[in-house]
């Protein structure tokens, strides 16, 4: 007999660690949470942009979230993952400490985030929920600010073929 999922509306986040905070991202946004794979770094990309990896036949960016927030690099651990997310119809890797959990917001809706002055701007950040504890979530598409550029340039996008990209580096 087969079991059959049902979508729980009331999971609608996906739970990550960055540093020592939480955040999470929209369910609806994210294609699949998998381990790292090999990356090629592009010249002149934005610092958090690490590079781009042939995942499943697109060439994706890959944004490091530790350097998109201002946070010293660390190695990478078993824990390390990536959520490939959609941004408005391109994809993007999000390089993560650790996945947490799939959770909802307790049909609350989310707060605005703090104003923290400058930077603001470039974290993102939709709004905050309480989930053991304060987490912050993602505007995912205001990753696209990263990725337009190298979409307009060439370097990533439907248009690109694998194939064309240089030799890989580790992740």
């Amino acid at each position: 007999m087969e079991h059959r999922y049902r979508h729980d509306p009331f999971k609608s986040l996906v739970g990550f660690l960055v540093g020592d905070v939480q955040y999470a991202v929209p369910i609806a946004r994210v294609k699949e949470i998998t381990n790292p794979i090999a990356t090629v770094a592009l010249p002149h990309a934005p610092r958090a942009v690490i590079g781009v990896a042939d995942y499943r036949g697109e060439v994706v960016p890959i944004v490091d979230l530790r350097m998109r927030f201002g946070l010293a690099s660390v190695a990478r651990t078993r824990k390390t993952k990536w959520i490939v997310v959609d941004t408005s119809g391109r994809s993007v890797a999000l390089v993560v400490d650790a996945v947490t959990e799939v959770f909802g917001t307790g049909g609350t809706d989310l707060r605005p985030a703090p104003s923290l002055g400058g930077g603001d701007d470039v974290r993102g950040i939709a709004g905050v929920t309480n989930h053991r504890g304060l987490v912050f979530v993602l505007d995912t598409g205001r990753l696209r600010e990263l990725t337009d550029p190298l979409a307009e340039a060439g370097q990533i996008g439907p248009g690109l073929r694998p194939s064309e990209l240089p030799p890989e580096t580790s992740a």
